[in-house]
């Protein structure tokens, strides 16, 4: 029987999603642990960890060797616990013995880098990295209203809206479900704010994109793609993440709402509808395979993309370790689904003769 290992930086984290998983386990004929990167011994190399016993069905606390097949659901802070981890995952990931399902992505800007070149350049926002608070002046100037987020951020975390006015500055963020506003007289008092913060993480800057409904509301289209049994890329489902109005968060977590992709594109008129379901097409056609071919073997990805007033479609985020949040609003029967996936595709990596998989693992440790 295979050990399947589903690694997290804490226990609580996506509880619901790993007992899912777990409970399932001995029908792919897999044996199911949880642990943390820390909880390896570097010494005997035996992990500090759960197994799941399919006769109790439960978690018992068991000391046991590091799994063959891991899941990685690592999420990052700039926590010490989060900066102890990421060398020992990038350990794992260089090892010949152990096989990752994924091996993730690099930073948002690396990602940009890559995208640019390919075909699916032209979906693409600018994104330029930020030094200094002088770049994001001169950008206001130009531009009036753009976007600041950090390059390695996720869930929406860190996001800025800045806009400039005739004589003062406008900057809008969302946190704890609430917009937080300020107001800044002049260039000098914004980067009296601004650059702590820059100096503190690296953060790009992305114009700013009209993607709200006419409601207001900031809203964009969630795709979740993943391999299947066969190890083929399958659309697991898409819907659509709306905000708070006046806010520029789609984001769950930030208090956003979820309707059906159908029942929204439904509303468009036809020839809007053919175009958009046409371009996203192409998108979910190419994306997974550039990102494949260029950077990283994967397992998952969830897209977001953004659909401008104008009809323009952008993507705005890829992540490898996306959530399930707005395909289960939508298709809740998809649960058993969603559980098994990752136990069946690494049944088919395990019984694949392709070894070749990992590639700059050191670099794919964010997303």
């Amino acid at each position: 029987m295979k050990t399947f290992g589903i690694m997290t930086l804490n226990f609580e984290s996506e509880a619901l999603y790993i007992d899912g998983i777990a409970a399932l386990s001995q029908s792919c004929g897999m044996e199911c642990f949880h642990f943390l990167p820390s909880s390896i011994n570097p010494l005997t190399q035996q992990v500090q960890g759960r197994r799941y016993s399919a006769i109790e069905q439960r978690w018992f606390d068991d000391e046991f060797p590091i799994p063959v097949l891991i899941y990685d659901r690592c999420f990052y802070g700039d926590d010490e616990h989060s900066k102890q981890c990421i060398p020992i995952v990038s350990w794992l990931k260089s090892r010949n013995d152990i096989t990752f399902l994924g091996f993730g992505l690099p930073n948002k800007l690396e990602l940009y880098g890559t995208l640019t070149t390919s075909r699916l350049a032209p979906y693409l926002p600018h994104s330029q990295s930020i030094k200094d608070c002088s770049e994001v002046v001169s950008a206001l100037t130009k531009q009036k209203k753009i976007i600041i987020k950090p390059i390695n951020g996720s869930q929406g975390y860190g996001i800025y809206y800045l806009k400039k006015n005739d004589k003062t500055i406008h900057v809008k963020t969302e946190k704890n479900k609430k917009i937080i506003s300020r107001i800044f007289p002049n260039e000098t008092k914004l980067c009296q704010w601004l650059q702590p913060l820059i100096n503190f993480r690296p953060y790009l800057l992305q114009p700013y994109l009209e993607l709200s409904n006419a409601a207001s509301k900031p809203f964009d289209i969630r795709i979740l793609l993943q391999k299947d049994e066969q190890g083929v890329w399958v659309e697991r489902g898409k819907g659509i993440r709306i905000g708070n109005t006046g806010g520029i968060l789609s984001n769950l977590s930030a208090g956003g709402s979820v309707i059906d992709f159908s029942t929204w594109s439904s509303s468009l008129p036809p020839a809007g509808k053919e175009y958009i379901c046409s371009e996203l097409n192409f998108i979910i056609t190419n994306l997974p395979y550039i990102l494949e071919r260029e950077i990283s073997p994967l397992f998952e990805i969830g897209i977001d993309i953004g659909v401008a007033k104008n009809g323009a479609l952008w993507i705005l985020d890829v992540n490898s370790k996306p959530g399930r949040k707005v395909v289960l609003q939508t298709d809740p029967d998809l649960k058993e689904t969603l559980f098994l996936a990752p136990l069946l595709y690494g049944k088919y990596l395990s019984q694949s003769e392709n070894k070749e998989r990992k590639s700059n693992y050191e670099k794919t440790l964010y997303h």
